[in-house]
């Protein structure tokens, strides 16, 4: 009689749990999908069955209603917001990495500090200093602040994958005739990718779901990015609940993809520097 191996049993009971969690975690994204192709007396009275007949209207109308202008805000904000904590970061990291003096350990001191400072506190010297500047009902009002908490996380990961970059790289890029800029673009740029997908991948996750700044700082509603834009999305159409989902699944949808496209560059920066710091 043939018995599993040790590490074998192990395994089967941990990927059971796993996929039971898995699917516990998808089913309410599933539902919404079905229910936004249903028609809005089924949404509550059959929720549970298929769509009879399948309602891809409601997305349309969603699009068309308000989602469309959300949508192209927030592509904006998160790609601005994206670039520049990359390149901060990535330059920010290199600075530290090749200094190696007091004045690295203090930015490094600086940085480490700012993780502990809630975003919540900073709203009202936010306010304050964004509508000295006049930026208040623009994208920089969100850009600007989104920069500022998602740069120190960024310059920890991409430092990390930073210092294990050998030093005989940098002199052998030096006796070719390379200068600091050459090296960060032909030594520690190509070897990060993975960190820098990473933080990009919790950059993207974080600007394009900031609610908060989203709505304090925007009260015109053409600025509006999708987080704060379905309130006013969900108080139009408190009665058509299919379009309300679609346009739901309509802002869910871009961070689904990330994710799905990029999950093994995700782990690879995650574990990145995990041995080395």
């Amino acid at each position: 009689m043939n018995t599993l191996k040790p590490s074998r049993a192990v395994a089967i009971p941990g990927r059971v749990i796993l996929t039971l969690y898995a699917l516990v975690l998808a089913l309410p994204l599933l539902w919404m999908v079905i229910s936004s192709l249903k028609a809005n007396k089924d949404v509550y009275g059959k929720p549970f069955s298929l769509p009879s007949p399948w309602r891809f209207q409601n997305y349309a109308d969603a699009w068309t209603m308000g989602i469309s202008n959300y949508f192209v805000n927030s592509l904006l904000v998160t790609a601005f917001t994206t670039v520049i904590v990359l390149l901060c970061a990535a330059f920010a990291s290199f600075a530290m990495v090749r200094l190696s003096n007091w004045a690295a350990r203090l930015m490094l001191l600086a940085v480490m500090a700012s993780l502990v400072v809630s975003p919540q506190i900073a709203i009202v010297p936010l306010y304050d200093l964004l509508g000295k500047a006049n930026l208040l009902d623009t994208y920089w009002a969100m850009i600007f602040p989104y920069v500022g908490f998602r740069l120190p996380m960024a310059v920890l990961l991409i430092r990390a994958v930073f210092m294990e970059v050998p030093r005989e790289l940098d002199e052998a890029s030096r006796l070719d005739g390379c200068g600091s800029m050459g090296i960060f673009r032909h030594v520690y740029w190509p070897l990060s990718s993975g960190v820098l997908v990473t933080a990009g991948i919790l950059t993207v996750y974080y600007t394009w779901n900031e609610f908060l700044f989203a709505l304090i700082f925007m009260s015109t509603d053409s600025f509006r990015t999708i987080p704060a834009g379905l309130m006013a999305f969900r108080d139009a159409l408190q009665t058509d609940y299919g379009v309300l989902l679609a346009g739901l699944v309509i802002a869910a949808l871009p961070i689904v993809i990330v994710f799905l496209f990029c999950q093994r560059f995700f782990i690879e920066g995650i574990t990145s520097g995990s041995v080395k710091s």
